[in-house]
């Protein structure tokens, strides 16, 4: 199975719309300009995703597509399926008159490759656009976490360096007193303990 740049990007245009709908139709030009996709190649594949009844098209003012069911029963096997990708790798193996001899060694890699199409079409039938799409804002949430934490330490070393810099007829913590900068590291790891 070979996944062409017409699945990858029938699968990023299904996404967009799924998190940009919200039950309101999309623009094909918006999910273009997000996803870096020519308008041309979308409209193609979205001729083929409205033929497969993958999407909508809703016409006139602030008209776009929508999705034809809810995004938990579209599966990505829906939209590689909708524009025509192959997603069977035994699919070519059975073709030729050469390649039915009868050799073990064409029977156990045909047996092979017909195996991995049932577990990739099984693994394409079970993932859909809804869980694909929980899965980004699960991801969106811990980019945040990780800018907050970034942040907060960049605060905490401006207030290291600060102190660092005082001279000491003006700093009114001795050394002793004054926290180790390794603490407020350790503490933001693994939070407040005993304060």
């Amino acid at each position: 199975m070979r996944l062409t740049s017409k699945g990858r990007y029938a699968v990023r245009a299904m996404l967009d719309l799924t998190k940009y709908s919200n039950g309101n139709p999309v623009r094909l030009q918006e999910i273009s300009t997000r996803q870096n996709i020519s308008l041309h190649y979308l409209e193609q594949l979205f001729r083929k995703l409205r033929n497969g009844q993958a999407v909508k098209s809703v016409r006139g003012p602030g008209g776009g597509y929508v999705l034809a069911r809810p995004m938990d029963q579209i599966t990505i096997k829906d939209v590689l399926e909708c524009v025509g990708e192959n997603i069977n790798p035994a699919k070519d193996i059975i073709g030729t008159e050469a390649e039915k001899a009868s050799t073990v060694e064409y029977i156990l890699s045909k047996n092979y490759f017909q195996n991995l199409g049932m577990i990739m079409s099984e693994y394409l039938s079970t993932t859909t656009l809804g869980d694909l799409q929980r899965k980004s804002n699960d991801i969106n949430i811990s980019e945040q976490l990780e800018e907050k934490r970034a942040a907060d330490q960049l605060a905490e070393n401006a207030r290291i360096h600060q102190a660092a810099t005082e001279t000491p007829a003006t700093a009114t913590t001795t050394e002793a007193e004054r926290p180790s900068p390794f603490s407020s590291m350790i503490r933001s790891s693994i939070g407040e303990v005993n304060q």
